[in-house]
C-alpha cells in the first residue's frame, strides 16, 4: 500500500460534513474467521474486532479503520449521530453488503479510574477498512473507506490490491496458534472489599433502600510473556461454543469474551431480547444436572431475580415496540460452567427508533446492575469502587440499514501486554451471603480463566 493509505490505516481521520463513504463488497471461499483475524495482526495489529453470534449465523471480522466514533459524555445518542451523519454519505451497489459499526460501550462512565481501562473510552466503535461477514452460509470481504478528496480511485485500488492479499493470506497461508505462556501469578484484587461490600449491600436491601444490586470483583493474571490475540480469541471460542464471542482491539490491549447473554437484536425491524438471571452451577452427570436445573426453576431468590430482568425488558420493549411477545415461564439457558434461567423477549421495532435508542434504555439490565436502576449504580459506585471498564457494558455491531446485535459483555477479560483482568460477579438480594456469592463468581470466572490457562477454583 502507499505512503497517505497506510497512515489513513494505522490513524483513521476526522469525519468532515463532507465525507463520502464507499463501500464494495465480493464474494469469497469460505474461510476462517479467525485466520482472517491474524492476517490483518502485522499491518493493522492495533485495530482489529471479531464477533460471532451464539448460533453461529453470523460472524464479522474487521481489521483497520475506515472511521472511528468516540464520545464520553451523552454517548448513545452522539454514537447514533455519528453514524447516521456518516451513513448519509454511502455510496454503494444493491450487491455491496451494508457496511458494520463495531465496538462497544463501558459499563459507567462514572467509575473510570483504573489504569488498565485508559484505551477505552466511554463509548467507542469503529468502521473497519476491511471487512470479513459470513451469513447464511456464503463468506464476503467488503472494503470500506471513507475520504473528503474528491479524487478517491487510485486510492480505491490499492485498497482492493490491500483486501486480495488479506484474503489470500487467510485461505492459503497457514497460521500458528501459539502455544499458551507460562502463568507467572494470578491474584485476588481487594477479596476482602467485596467481602465487605456484599455484606453492606445486603443490610442495605434488608433497609428497603433497594431491591437487588449487582457487585463485581476482578483477579490479574501475569504471564511470562505477552498472550497472542487469535490464541485467546480460539481459546474463548472452544470454551465456550453457545456463547456470543467477541474480541475488540484498541491498540496493544484487547477485550474479549464468550458471554451467554443478548441483550437486544435488530432483524428486518423485529427486535429481540433475552432475559438471563438467576444461575446455578453445572451438574457431575445427566441425571445431576436434570435435578439442579429444575432446583434453580423452583428457587424462590432466583425466580424473583429473574423476575426483575424480565419486567424491565418487557417495560423497555412495551415502549419501543408496536407489539410484545413474552414467554410466561423461564427456561433455561446452559453453557458448559453454569445454567441460568432465560426468558426470551420480542417485538416489532416503531419506526423511528434505532437501535442504540433500545441499547439505552436496557442498560444496565436488572441482571448487571440492581433495582430501582439509578440506586443500584449509586450503591455499586460507593461499595464495589472498581472500574468495570467495559465488562458488563453492552458491545456489538449495526450495520448501515439499521440490523445489529448487542450483547452484555460478562464472561469476559481485558488482555493488555503480559497481564490480564477477569471479572465477574453477581446479584444480592435481601438473604444473599458473602461465601455463597463469592463461590458464585469462580464458576463465572472459569471460561475465561481456562481459555487463559488460569488456576481454576474448585
Amino acid at each position: 500500500m502507499n505512503r497517505k493509505l497506510t497512515d489513513r490505516v494505522k490513524n483513521a481521520i476526522p469525519i468532515g460534513a463532507n465525507a463520502r463513504f464507499f463501500t464494495e463488497t465480493i464474494e469469497v471461499e469460505t474461510l476462517s474467521p479467525l485466520a482472517f483475524f491474524e492476517a490483518g495482526r502485522s499491518d493493522y495489529g492495533d485495530h482489529r474486532f471479531l464477533w460471532q453470534n451464539a448460533d453461529n449465523t453470523v460472524k464479522l471480522v474487521g481489521i483497520g479503520q475506515a472511521a472511528v466514533l468516540t464520545a464520553e459524555t451523552e454517548r448513545f445518542q452522539s454514537i447514533s449521530s455519528q453514524w447516521k451523519a456518516l451513513c448519509e454519505g454511502l455510496i454503494k451497489e444493491e450487491k455491496d453488503m451494508d457496511p458494520v459499526l463495531f465496538g462497544g460501550f463501558s459499563f459507567d462512565p462514572e467509575t473510570r479510574q483504573d489504569e488498565e481501562w485508559q484505551a477505552f473510552p466511554a463509548a467507542y466503535f469503529t468502521v473497519p477498512l476491511f471487512q470479513l461477514k459470513m451469513e447464511n452460509g456464503k463468506t464476503y470481504v467488503s472494503i470500506n473507506y471513507v475520504t473528503e478528496e474528491m479524487e478517491a480511485a487510485a486510492e480505491f485500488e490499492a485498497l482492493r490490491q490491500e483486501r486480495d492479499r488479506l484474503t489470500h493470506i487467510a485461505e492459503v497461508e497457514e497460521f500458528t496458534i501459539q502455544s499458551k505462556p507460562a502463568l507467572v501469578s494470578q491474584t485476588e484484587i481487594a477479596t476482602e472489599r467485596y467481602m465487605q461490600a456484599v455484606e453492606k449491600v445486603t443490610s442495605q436491601i434488608n433497609q428497603q433502600i433497594a431491591e437487588k444490586v449487582v457487585i463485581a470483583r476482578e483477579i490479574k493474571l501475569t504471564f511470562e510473556e505477552e498472550f497472542q490475540k487469535t490464541a485467546a480469541l480460539n481459546a474463548i471460542t472452544n470454551e465456550q461454543q453457545a456463547s456470543y464471542h467477541f474480541g475488540l482491539q484498541i491498540g496493544e490491549d484487547m477485550f474479549f469474551g464468550a458471554t451467554p447473554e443478548r441483550l437486544v437484536e435488530i432483524k428486518n425491524g423485529q427486535a429481540y431480547s433475552a432475559c438471563v438471571a438467576g444461575s446455578i452451577h453445572r451438574g457431575k452427570s445427566a441425571k445431576a444436572d436434570q435435578q439442579l436445573g429444575e432446583q434453580l426453576l423452583r428457587d424462590k431468590k432466583n425466580r424473583e431475580e429473574h423476575q426483575y430482568v424480565v419486567d424491565m425488558i418487557t417495560e423497555v420493549f412495551t415502549e419501543f415496540c408496536t407489539s410484545l411477545q413474552v414467554n410466561k415461564t423461564p427456561k433455561l439457558l446452559k453453557v458448559r460452567d453454569i445454567q441460568h434461567l432465560f426468558t426470551p423477549v420480542e417485538g416489532k421495532l416503531a419506526e423511528d427508533m434505532d437501535i442504540f435508542r433500545l441499547v439505552e434504555a436496557l442498560h444496565p439490565t436488572p441482571a448487571l446492575g440492581g433495582v430501582p436502576r439509578k440506586t443500584a449504580l449509586e450503591i455499586i459506585r460507593e461499595e464495589e469502587r472498581m472500574d468495570r471498564g467495559f465488562y458488563a457494558g453492552p458491545i456489538g455491531w449495526t450495520d448501515a440499514a439499521g440490523n445489529g446485535e448487542f450483547a452484555v459483555a460478562i464472561r469476559s477479560g481485558l488482555l493488555t501486554g503480559n497481564e490480564a483482568y477477569l471479572y465477574a460477579g453477581g446479584g444480592i438480594v435481601a438473604d444473599s451471603k458473602p461465601d455463597e456469592e463469592y463461590a458464585e463468581t469462580w464458576v463465572k470466572f472459569r471460561p475465561v480463566l481456562r481459555a487463559l490457562g488460569g488456576s481454576l477454583h474448585e
